[in-house]
């Protein structure tokens, strides 16, 4: 009997689902990070980890793991070359590698037309039409990654100095931000010259608390992100009919905020990521039976 494997992995984790050929899960496993970018033999070993889990909980015999036909969903598989290593070094008979966006999609609105923004630290909007999957955004914190808890978090300390200088008006989101840094506007710099985005992302954390209490300045900052949310939908174009669904730790918080058009756009998503990655293996792996890696 084939068997086929859906991962989806990232920096926080990496998660595994063994399926059958009528897409029927039969067991699914979790493992550490697989950040292919930054660690791409600890990437590998977790994806094994992981599949094993699944394997076992799918009551397969480990050392059958050569002949299921993998599809992964790496964060970062679209970058440099690291998806074509990482292929070598997997054991799996048939592999194929894609960005982990396209499997959120496929999990949330299945194989129709559509869309999702997926908003956790980073950010990347992709959407299905015809059959063809456009990505936009996702180009990495420096220049994108739009309305991720990342730039929010920039844009609050950015606030928070514009307030510091008066050039603009003091809110109780800019006080506590100055007094993170014992209110010296040197200390918030110097924080900001090397931080990660996920350093800026944990300043995300409580803006839209802030902003449901009134707040001027979470309002502007997450006013300023919706807009950048509308501008990507309307270029995507949506049909009547086409989900769009707001997926990772941030995405959701943003509908309440959309336009009122827009907002009956959002549908739940029908499955997770992982799930997803195990249905285009299926699709995928039925009539491809060659190592294919992207």
């Amino acid at each position: 009997m084939t068997y086929f494997l859906g991962i989806d992995g990232g920096g926080t984790g990496c998660r595994a689902l063994v399926c059958d050929a009528a897409g029927t899960p039969l067991g699914s496993g979790a493992a550490g990070s697989a950040n292919i970018a930054s660690d791409l033999k600890g990437a590998r070993d977790n994806i094994i980890l992981a599949t094993q889990s699944a394997m076992e909980a799918a009551g397969l015999p480990t050392e059958t793991i050569q002949d299921l036909s993998a599809y992964l969903g790496l964060a970062g598989a679209n970058i440099d070359t690291a998806a074509a290593q990482l292929s070598e070094l997997l054991p799996f008979g048939d592999v194929r590698i894609v960005n982990d966006a396209a499997i959120a999609l496929q999990g949330a609105i299945g194989s129709q037309n559509g869309a999702a923004a997926i908003i956790g630290t980073g950010s990347i909007f992709v959407q299905r039409k015809a059959g063809t999957f456009t990505p936009r955004g996702g180009w990495g914190f420096t220049l994108s990654d739009h309305a991720s808890g990342a730039q929010l978090g920039r844009a609050r300390l950015e606030a928070s100095l514009l307030a510091h200088d008066r050039i603009r008006t003091q809110t109780p989101l800019t006080r506590t931000t100055l007094a993170n840094f014992k209110n010296n506007p040197q200390k918030l710099v110097t924080f900001a010259q090397s931080a990660s985005p996920a350093d800026f992302g944990a300043f995300a954390r409580d803006i839209f608390e802030y902003a449901e209490q009134g707040d001027a300045t979470a309002t502007s900052i997450i006013g300023d992100a919706v807009q950048m949310i509308e501008d990507i939908l309307q270029a995507m174009d949506l049909q009547t009919g086409e989900p769009f669904c707001m997926l990772g730790g941030l995405g959701p918080k943003y509908v309440p905020y959309l336009s009122a058009t827009n907002r009956e756009r959002v549908k739940p998503p029908l499955a997770d990521a992982v799930s997803g990655a195990a249905a285009l293996a299926v699709q995928h792996f039925s009539n491809a039976p060659t190592k294919h890696t992207t």
